[in-house]
């Protein structure tokens, strides 16, 4: 059974179920923003897709019948411990008072937890001041108390000024995705081939591994024409070699990528093509684990093992 992250309408995602020995720290340690219970008219899934490539990895959780929100909202402060939480405080789930709800939420977990709260802006500016007053002061949320705007095409650059302040990229620039088993990367330099697998990639980036008997190749060379297979994703382009270091399986290389006219960075339709892997990428990972997390809560497997469970090696 898989849970709802996102709509109201609840059918298969399709997401895999991930082993936890395969699933890499990674997935745990990057800065994730989580919006519970978001009116997607406000704050459609789309835009998760575009945070990423401003290097925000972000979700939308929602309330369904098979695991309560409360749940959730503990199984993530839990199992990714660099989070930031917006409540959006106009959704009417049963069970919830959210100014007692965030209160408790706040005052248990502290500076382990950074929330936020949204609401829609159809209130007085007495009300808007009395809910500021509340969350801000009195209960000490840090990541703001925000009103939507009614057309969300306004909303978008809102958050993302939003995350901007609160630092939701965290110490990462960019989101890295793990690559599978067929990523790799091919060119010629100095009339010799070479292939290598690609071990992680992101936007700006990425890393292969060399054959252990392949050729030096000195930093700061520039490589042309590279083709780049990315989880089944292809695409050219150019790079530049940052760094070289030794590894058990071999040399292993970490590239920059360039444009044509020498700038870093990726023409704009692979950016675009490749950032909709990435995305795909990351958060089915991350999906999968909150999915099984969600559906052992739901057989009344108690929030503190189910942690154990999935974080144990984090």
């Amino acid at each position: 059974m898989e849970y709802n992250l996102v709509g109201e309408e609840r059918v298969s995602m399709g997401f895999q179920e991930v082993p936890m020995s395969d699933v890499s720290y990674d997935i745990f340690s990057g800065r994730k923003t989580f919006f519970i219970a978001p009116d997607i008219s406000l704050l459609p899934e789309t835009y998760m897709e575009e945070y990423l490539s401003h290097g925000y990895e972000t979700y939308i959780i929602c309330d369904d019948r098979y695991c309560s929100l409360k749940k959730k909202v503990e199984l993530i402060i839990n199992l990714f411990r660099d989070s930031i939480l917006f409540f959006y405080i106009d959704a009417e789930i049963e069970g919830i008072d959210w100014q007692k709800y965030i209160y408790h939420l706040q005052r248990d977990y502290g500076d382990k937890v950074l929330i936020g709260v949204l609401y829609s802006k159809g209130r007085s500016d007495a009300e808007r001041e009395r809910l500021e007053r509340f969350y801000l002061f009195d209960v000490g949320v840090q990541c703001g108390c925000i009103g939507l705007e009614y057309q969300h095409t306004k909303n978008f650059s809102l958050i993302d000024r939003v995350m901007y302040a609160n630092q939701a990229g965290g110490r990462r620039k960019t989101v890295r995705a793990i690559c599978d088993d067929t990523s790799e990367v091919s060119f010629t330099f100095e009339h010799e081939n070479f292939l290598a697998k690609i071990t992680d990639i992101s936007l700006n980036h990425f890393s292969c591994v060399m054959k252990k008997d392949a050729k030096k190749l000195p930093v700061y060379t520039k490589i042309k024409d590279m083709l780049l297979i990315v989880n089944g994703l292809h695409f050219q382009t150019d790079g530049i070699i940052l760094m070289e270091r030794k590894t058990y399986d071999g040399p292993l290389y970490i590239f920059v990528f360039t444009r044509l006219d020498g700038s870093q960075g990726l023409e704009p339709d692979t950016t675009h093509r490749l950032s909709q892997k990435i995305y795909k990428m990351v958060t089915t990972r991350a999906k999968s684990i909150m999915n099984s997390a969600f559906e052992s809560a739901s057989r009344g497997q108690d929030i503190e093992s189910i942690s154990s469970e999935f974080a144990g090696k984090v």
